[in-house]
């Protein structure tokens, strides 16, 4: 059986890392990553290379926020292995500060990368989709982009941004095939939570429901579900995957 392609932004580290290695655990998927820091990207590319196969795993450094590097990299990917079956717009970054204490160039770099750079991602490979009329969209919110957050008012906002390019694209692209979903994460432990108090980490386990925090691979099925046939009657919807904080 041809297997499918999935393109992972942010796939590095972190979720998107866990999110690769579930897809080529399935065998029925290749991922290429994209990601800024060209070092790790090559090293995580190499290491799940020799896991599952170098054949099945491929790399670009790409800017998110960038126009040119994010269409140059999918015409490659498209040129090279043929299709992008499944795009996981989970590229993020977070600048915490209170209102009045942030900066408005870290407002514009954390709405450049999570909003804008799934903006620029979508739209660099939904003509492709459309043109074979199938595809599938996963876009990584938060619980943060549901209910807010003190201290995250860029970060709600991109998230909460992320909820209504979900909806929007869902709608517009229905009729075409392609199916547009987002996962919205709960505290997960990765590098992004690296700096917060373990104090405060305990706080939330208690407050949750499953008394524990989110592990990357519980994200990662997400991604894989969503992006799957399992799902193909689901378009526009945001699953919550946060251990029942937000009940």
């Amino acid at each position: 059986m041809e297997k499918k392609n999935a393109v992972i932004t942010g796939g590095a580290r972190g979720l998107g890392r866990a999110g690769a290695e579930r897809f080529l655990k399935s065998g029925e998927w290749k991922v290429t990553l994209f990601d800024v820091n060209e070092d790790m990207l090559a090293n995580t590319a190499r290491e799940l290379g020799e896991k599952y196969g170098a054949e099945n795993v491929s790399y670009y450094k790409v800017d998110v926020t960038s126009r040119e590097s994010v269409n140059n990299a999918v015409k490659q990917v498209i040129e090279t292995v043929g299709s992008v079956d499944a795009l996981i717009n989970n590229a993020g970054i977070t600048r915490d500060a209170m209102l009045h204490k942030m900066e408005e160039n870290d407002w514009d770099l954390v709405l450049d990368v999570n909003l804008k750079g799934a903006f620029l991602c979508t739209k660099a490979v939904a003509a492709h989709m459309k043109e074979r009329k199938s595809g599938t969209i996963v876009n990584t919110s938060s619980v943060v982009g549901i209910y807010g957050n003190m201290g995250q008012s860029n970060y709600a906002a991109s998230k909460f941004g992320i909820i209504g390019l979900t909806k929007t694209w869902a709608k517009e692209m229905g009729r075409d095939g392609i199916r547009v979903n987002a996962v919205a994460p709960g505290f997960t432990m990765t590098e992004m939570l690296e700096t917060v108090p373990e104090k405060v980490l305990t706080g939330i386990s208690d407050r949750t429901p499953l008394k524990r925090l989110g592990k990357p691979e519980d994200i990662a099925n997400s991604y894989f579900f969503l992006a799957n046939d399992e799902s193909s009657f689901i378009t526009g919807q945001v699953l919550s995957v946060d251990g029942g904080l937000v009940i």
